[in-house]
């Protein structure tokens, strides 16, 4: 049986994690229990994601990873290895807003703004997951774990619609 003190030590200890983050190969030093949140943010300073809850219910943590939408605050940033991470950060390229970006823009799909990183993440993931279908009703069950406290879901759902048809025709920037 290992002892207190032994388990102790062992937390304390750092692995190498080997990701890509936004484009870029990155490599942290992290303990074992760190989550990709944690990491991210105090580790990358890449502050977008926000920490809400902490226990996976809101969706502030929203990142995508190998192109799938994940709560940061649940995942291990070593269960991360070798994978490609995006953060909202991520998301714009060459200069030119990601259509779901230019979208809460234009209408006005966002209040206080806290939650509004993990709101992008999720529509970024469902906008290239075929199997979501384009209907109101099957947006909202896909978002349904990101929380507007502030209840701008009218908004974020036009948003999300329109810069699916961007994307579909092409013409969003950044598409």
């Amino acid at each position: 049986m290992m002892e207190f003190s032994e388990a102790s030590a062992q937390a304390d200890e750092t692995v190498t994690v080997s990701l890509t983050v936004n484009g870029e190969p990155r490599q942290l030093q992290v303990t074992p229990n760190v989550v990709l949140l944690d990491a991210l943010r105090d580790d990358l300073r890449l502050t977008g994601t926000k920490k809400g809850c902490d226990h996976g219910q809101c969706g502030a943590c929203t990142v995508n990873v190998d192109g799938k939408a994940i709560n940061s605050c649940l995942r291990l940033a070593v269960m991360c290895e070798g994978q490609h991470v995006t953060t909202v950060e991520g998301l714009a390229r060459e200069g030119q807003l990601h259509p779901v970006q230019r979208a809460f823009l234009e209408h006005d799909a966002y209040q206080c703004g806290y939650c509004t990183p993990g709101q992008m993440m999720s529509a970024a993931a469902l906008l290239e997951d075929e199997r979501i279908a384009a209907d109101d009703a099957s947006v909202r069950e896909a978002m349904s774990g990101n929380l507007c406290r502030c209840g701008a879901y009218k908004n974020i759902l036009e948003a999300i619609q329109d810069a699916r048809r961007d994307v579909a025709t092409g013409t969003g920037e950044g598409a």
